[in-house]
């Protein structure tokens, strides 16, 4: 059976080390205060959901954080002088757009429109194009991709010279986890809706990251034998036993990968909240850059 990844734990962890740092910084440096503004277009509930965990976590620790709501009717160009603003705003040492955005917004125009060096995402092309040359480094690694790698480092799995598999290929998840394991010097292999013989390519991962969406499609006889199992799905579906009348599942079949796997992360529980806890991260390196420290 498949030891847990316990996220809300490991998520914990960082959000108390990154609290004390802010003290401890303010200390040294009087008026020190990470400042995370938040654009939000709409009123979609899955982004309220989402904004309300990041405005919660961020209060828990000492960041200052900005909502910034504007009507889903916004133009494209309001939007980017919103975004503009806050740009030169010296107070603010991080910015995020909550996606997705409404049909017709660009996002890809939304998002490099963000300053880079107040990219917290990790989105915006500079700091993309960064992870994707070797020796260059990125301002700012997207979250939920850098939150998987500090799982993987908290159960001590040795990274280099193993082979994993990403299956998805996302801007936000699949594309960059596939570069940042190919940095740790994994083999990698990236799969996508294209991909023939799927079930295969997954018997060779001892890294397992699945990001595409479907509700336990991936299953467990398709697994390697001792695999570390990272499931980045967050899916609802119907389920009339629930008050909410939902049960949240990933993309992974639970219960079979856990008869497989060594290792698995649940959901929900597991990478979630350890892609909020690096947000919080991105925001205090920012701010420390803004104030010039080491």
């Amino acid at each position: 059976m498949a030891t847990l990844i316990d996220g809300k734990e490991l998520a914990k962890s960082i959000r108390e080390k990154l609290k004390q740092e802010i003290i401890d910084l303010a200390q040294k440096y009087p008026g020190f205060r990470p400042h995370l503004a938040i654009i939000q277009v709409g009123l979609r509930e899955d982004s309220t959901v989402y904004v309300k965990q990041k405005e919660r976590a961020a209060n828990e620790i000492g960041i200052e954080i900005t909502l910034h709501k504007k009507d889903s009717t916004i133009s494209q160009n309001e939007l980017l002088n919103a975004v503009n603003e806050l740009n030169n705003n010296p107070s603010v040492h991080g910015l995020l757009v909550q996606l997705p955005l409404p049909e017709h917004i660009d996002e890809k125009v939304i998002t490099e429109a963000v300053d880079p060096n107040k990219d917290v995402d990790g989105f915006h092309v500079y700091n993309i194009g960064n992870l994707a040359k070797r020796h260059n480094t990125p301002t700012f690694l997207p979250c939920t991709p850098k939150g998987i790698i500090e799982m993987l480092k908290f159960i001590g799995v040795e990274i280099a010279g193993r082979r994993a598999v990403v299956v998805g290929r996302s801007d936000i998840v699949g594309f960059p986890m596939f570069m940042l394991l190919t940095r740790a010097d994994a083999t990698v292999t990236l799969c996508h809706s294209k991909t023939q013989d799927l079930p295969e390519i997954l018997k060779t991962a001892d890294i397992l990251v699945v990001a595409i969406g479907k509700p336990e499609f991936i299953k467990g006889e398709w697994i390697k034998p001792g695999a570390v199992v990272i499931d980045v799905g967050t899916n609802a579906i119907e389920d009339n036993s629930r008050v909410s009348g939902v049960r949240w599942v990933g993309d992974v079949d639970f219960v079979s990968a856990s008869n497989v796997a060594s290792y698995i992360t649940p959901v929900p529980g597991g990478v979630g909240p350890m892609t909020v806890a690096m947000l919080l991260d991105n925001t205090v390196q920012s701010a420390k850059k803004f104030w010039s420290i080491d």
